[in-house]
């Protein structure tokens, strides 16, 4: 499988994760609808540019790095710190364990 291809796999994987993780969380109707809708994209190029980054470090930290500084901006607007940066980082590190 080439980077391209794992990196779609992943961004796919790591976006209906995120989506189930959000299925139990209280919103209005069409609010919960956009919001599930931008987290999927927003953790499906995380996936893919994970893969597909040529950083000098090991693929956990690269993953890291890349999931924390891309999930910054979401985090800042919504507020919520710790689920957004959390997931973030960890779905990040194991994407860039496997992308390695």
């Amino acid at each position: 499988m080439n980077r391209i291809e794992l990196g779609l796999v992943c961004g796919l994987v790591y976006g209906l994760l995120d989506i189930l993780l959000m299925i139990p969380m209280k919103m209005e109707g069409k609010q919960k609808g956009e919001a599930m809708q931008g987290a999927f994209v927003h953790r499906f190029v995380i996936g893919f540019v994970i893969c597909n980054a040529a950083l000098p470090w090991s693929g956990w930290f690269n993953g890291l790095l890349l999931g924390l500084l891309m999930s910054l901006p979401e985090a800042i607007i919504t507020k919520s710190w710790a689920p957004i940066l959390g997931v973030g980082a960890i779905g990040g590190a194991v994407i860039g364990v496997i992308a390695a």
